[in-house]
């Protein structure tokens, strides 16, 4: 599950422009313009679960996380700057991930100006 989980991700962050990837804390780690992180992967990084965490635009990350904490959270180390965790070790919504992936990219492509 984990491999064909990242293999996915990285398809969706891998899909943007000026996109790079390196390893980051040792997980895949996704730059805008070699610069700004807009996504890592947490492969069991720091608890038992599968996620992602990423940049949100403002205010999004709580929403998302008071209307389904089963699928989102507030992630160590870079909550506070508003990001959002995701998890993928539950059945995952692709369609809602992709746009979760493409508001991230945005997010930080803004400030990677």
């Amino acid at each position: 599950m984990s491999e064909a989980t990242l293999e996915r991700v990285r398809r969706l962050c891998m899909s943007w422009p000026e996109v790079t990837e390196r390893l980051s804390h040792g997980e895949p780690t996704w730059f805008v313009r070699d610069k700004r992180t807009f996504v890592t992967y947490a492969d069991r990084h720091h608890d038992d679960r599968v996620a992602f965490w990423c940049a949100a635009p403002p205010g999004a990350r709580d929403l998302l996380v008071e209307a389904d904490p089963g699928r989102y959270f507030v992630p160590p180390y870079v909550g506070h700057r508003g990001w959002l965790g995701v998890f993928l070790d539950v059945p995952v919504e692709w369609d809602m991930v992709e746009d979760i992936i493409g508001d991230a990219y945005h997010t930080s492509a803004d400030r990677a100006r």
